[in-house]
């Protein structure tokens, strides 16, 4: 995991740590669904950060028999965890406690505890979200959308923390926008819906995460640019003739499995071509370093007659 991404899990910890427990104070004060939807929400992400690392830590086990291949798409799993848990416990929970406050609606006590534990949220959460985005900002291409930032990345701890911390921020401000109208109107349900909102965007939230996750667990060819320095380093051999074909996929966010067929000129003998294959494989290595398994197989290129 690049460094970056570790300061921006960490941030995310801690800032949602410190959320959890003033949101789950302030609903023992004030009784706001609104609050106790967020308190539940910001314990899912703290939570969640925790998988994330536990998922960086596994993958850097060296692989085994079992494993030849290692275990970098460890990583990938356990954040499609991170989706199954915001999509358990902080969406459907919130759509939850706002359906049953919807029903039974009673007032929020101690207006200004409220207001002042969401506003200290807003800030932490705001504090985490920067830092996230100031690691993504090093790793995203300058010409790339955010959006398409999160949706072609293949590590996913940024992508996993900057949609988190999006909707956190989001759903602190209609927790706050429930709690005050609920107040201004003098009419409770307004926290209610300000839960059943929450509840929907972590849901949104979840299935977007689950979706982009589960590509990747199935397993993701290279960029195109990437694919297209392979195709260069290959052909930069002068006993290269012709790449017949060629297929990637990513092992890992940092790892990438290269197979293809090339055609090399046919005077060479066997050890010219195990030297060739060889320097091939280390043109590749330079040009993509996160190539780490090469298979090179020679092979014709026949008339399609």
């Amino acid at each position: 995991m690049q460094e970056g991404s570790r300061k921006a899990i960490i941030a995310a910890f801690v800032a949602n740590l410190g959320i959890s427990i003033a949101k789950f104070v302030g609903f023992l004060i004030t009784g706001s669904a609104g609050l106790l939807a967020e308190a539940f929400h910001s314990a899912a992400d703290t939570g969640n950060q925790g998988l994330l690392m536990l998922g960086s830590k596994r993958a850097e086990r060296t692989a085994t028999p079992r494993h030849p291949f290692g275990y970098g798409r460890e990583r990938y799993f356990w954040s499609f965890i991170v989706a199954l848990v915001l999509f358990s416990l902080g969406g459907m929970f919130a759509i939850y406690e706002g359906i049953s406050k919807l029903r039974q609606p009673h007032d929020t006590e101690n207006l200004p505890v409220a207001i002042g534990i969401l506003v200290f949220a807003i800030l932490l959460e705001t504090y985490s979200l920067t830092t996230a985005i100031k690691a993504a900002n090093h790793v995203k291409p300058p010409k790339t959308s955010w959006w398409n930032f999160i949706r072609r990345s293949k590590s996913p701890e940024l992508p996993v923390v900057l949609l988190e911390d999006t909707a956190a921020e989001i759903g602190l401000f209609l927790a706050l926008g429930g709690v005050v109208l609920s107040a201004l109107t003098h009419n409770p349900r307004w926290d209610a819906v300000g839960s059943l909102t929450i509840g929907l965007l972590l849901v949104g939230v979840a299935f977007i995460l689950g979706f982009e996750m589960k590509g990747l667990l199935m397993g993701e060819s290279a960029s195109p640019e990437q694919e297209d320095a392979i195709c260069a380093a290959m052909n930069a051999n002068g006993h290269v003739n012709h790449v017949i074909h060629m297929r990637t996929q990513h092992l890992g966010p940092d790892e990438l499995l290269v197979g293809a067929k090339l055609e090399f000129n046919r005077g060479l003998s066997i050890e010219e071509l195990a030297d060739a294959i060889d320097a091939v494989e280390v043109n590749i290595r330079q040009a993509v370093p996160i190539a780490r398994v090469i298979y090179i197989e020679p092979d014709i290129v026949r008339d399609a007659g």
